[in-house]
Order: C-alpha cells, then structure tokens, then sequence
C-alpha cells in the first residue's frame, strides 16, 4: 500500500511512505549487554560502521509484513512485531530471555512466521499472537549450525539452508522433515524456488539446483568465490550475484553459461527485476541494469557508499539501502536518481 519497511543499523524499523516520504521510526531494539552486532552492521566483511555502543541493536534481516503488523527480527535475538501504521511495538519473542542473533530475515505464510536462528534452529510462530507453534533443529547432536538465510516457501514446504552445508525441505504445517541435501560448504543464500528446483549458492563456490520434491542434484555452477546473494529467475535464466564481482547468467534447466558480467566488485546484495531488466549493486555502490532480451549491461548510477542489503522495487523505482542510514532512489527505466531519503530518527 505504498509503504516501504526497512530496518536500521540504529536497531529501528522505519516505514517510508514513497508516495510523500513521510517516515516513521519505532522504538530502538535494546540488548542486555554490548549494543550492535557481530559484523559491524554486515554478514558479509567487518567495518560496516555500527559502533559498539550505538543505541540499538543491529538488524540484518528484512522486514515482514502481514496485515497490520510488520515483523523484524534482531541480533539480540529477539523477534518484534509492531503495528504498521504507529510502529508500536504488539509483541516480541520470546517475551522474557532472548534466542541466539538472528540474522536473516523473517517469511510470513499460512498465518505463522518463520525464520532460522544462529543456534542451527527453524522456528514457526503464531503470527498473530507470537505464540511458538514448532521448532526443527539442524546438524547434528554434537555441534550447532547457523542459519543466516532467510527461508524460503513453495507450497507446503519450507527450505532452509544451513551452515551444517545442508539444504532442508520441512513441512511448514509441523516442522517435519521431508528430505536434505548435502552441498560442499555453508549456505548463507536465501533459496530462490523456481519450477520445482531450488536454486542455492554454497561458500564451496557452487550454485546448486535442487529438485524440490525429492532433494536429487540436477545440477551445479562454480563462479568464482561464494554465492552470497539470493538470485534472481526470468524467462528461464537464473541470475546469480557472486562474491567474486560476476554476474552469471545460467539457463535454468541446465546450468549452463548464456553470459557473464563482470560488476568491479564483489556482489552480495541480492538483485531485483524491474520491467525486463535485472537491477544488481555492486558492493562499492555501483547501480547496473541487465537487460534480459540483449543481455547487455548499463551503470545506471553510483551511490557513492557500499550496498550490502536486499534492493526493492516498485512501479519502475528502484530503492537502495547503504550503510550511512540513507534509502538512495533511481528510476530504472531512465536511470535517472532521484532525491535520497535518510532513515536517521530525529
């Protein structure tokens, strides 16, 4: 409903009307303890610039929104759901400790909310109420396994990745397995599900696709270095950001090359489409479009500060989170960058 959520390395989650930019910021996360996160406000590299001792606590994960009411989860390991029009904060989980950090971000479907945990854990909430309904725990009894992905759903099934290098097919109902599938290294990729196949990137260097029904390998693609970003499909071709500076484009029956395009820098921000063109960011801040009919590529801008988060699109716009607490804005179509908007609360 014109309204874009998005959460802040100040521990806030801000609603920005893209229609007038009016924004709205909720009360800070709090931790018991030192203030932040782990990675300096990235997954990806250190030096993201959240400070210890900033007043709220990092948030990496993209925000979920469900009815009324927008869900982030925090590094203090806390889930929040607040109303989407106040911000006011309905609930939180759990309500009196906290779970481990919580780094991707939250899915939202059949009324529940689910997401993976830095304790190796797949946790379904009532979304409503915030009510724990199941809980599936990855690896094995004798260590814990992150999950940093944010899961993905098809159906009646929900798939996680995991850093035990697993990929997981659960029952979304009641957390039962259905199969796993083993790759070469952690996955921190959020699953792209496609023509019952899910694509995954590995930090073995694979991209991995999956069948959806039985966990069977069809096949894999080596790039570079890690698969960090969620890819992106159209007309049949996967479109997969690399921490090697690529852009791979791979025929998603098959996986074999139709092109590559090489970015400068390291891409772990995952792309979007707006019309038929794929939008990617470098991680040094570099706009690009790839159009999908001629498989050309054009910089449409430079924000001038490093990309690491998700893009968003809507109507042709195209909307960039970078680490300074600035929403930086292009016209995809055109190119042309508008006004930034700063998410720093007031």
């Amino acid at each position: 409903d014109g309204t874009l959520y998005v959460g802040t390395k100040e521990g806030r989650v801000v609603s920005v009307n893209i229609n007038d930019e009016t924004r709205r910021w909720s009360d800070p996360l709090r931790a018991d303890g030192a203030a932040g996160g782990l990675f300096g406000c990235s997954p990806v590299t250190a030096g993201g610039g959240c400070a210890v001792g900033a007043p709220g606590v990092a948030i990496y994960g993209t925000p979920a929104v469900w009815g009324e009411l927008v869900y982030i989860g925090g590094y203090n390991g806390k889930v929040y759901a607040f109303n989407t029009d106040t911000l006011g904060e309905r609930w939180r989980y759990p309500r009196e400790d906290s779970i481990a950090p919580i780094v991707g971000g939250l899915l939202v479907a059949h009324d529940r909310i689910y997401f993976g945990d830095s304790d190796g854990k797949v946790y379904a909430l009532d979304a409503a109420t915030g009510d724990e309904v199941w809980i599936f725990e990855t690896g094995d009894d004798e260590k814990v396994d992150k999950i940093w992905s944010s899961l993905a759903i098809d159906g009646d099934t929900l798939f996680v990745g995991s850093f035990d290098k697993k990929l997981y097919a659960l029952n979304a109902a009641d957390g039962s397995q259905k199969w796993q599938a083993e790759t070469g290294g952690a996955i921190a990729t959020t699953p792209l599900v496609y023509d019952n196949t899910v694509y995954i990137g590995s930090f073995d260097r694979y991209l991995y696709a999956i069948d959806a029904g039985n966990g069977g390998q069809k096949w894999k693609f080596m790039g570079g270095n890690w698969f960090w970003a969620k890819p992106v499909v159209y007309g049949n071709t996967i479109y997969a950001g690399c921490l090697d500076g690529k852009v791979y484009a791979l025929k998603a029956d098959s996986g074999s090359k139709v092109a590559e395009f090489d970015l400068g820098s390291p891409v772990s921000s995952s792309p979007v489409i707006a019309g038929s063109s794929v939008i990617f960011a470098s991680r040094e801040g570099l706009i690009y479009s790839i159009d999908t009919g001629s498989n050309e590529i054009t910089q449409l801008a430079d924000v001038g500060e490093q990309v690491y988060g998700p893009l968003a699109a809507s109507e042709g716009i195209v909307y960039i989170h970078t680490q300074d607490l600035t929403l930086h804005r292009l016209n995809a179509g055109t190119g042309t960058v508008l006004a930034p908007i700063s998410l720093e609360s007031k």
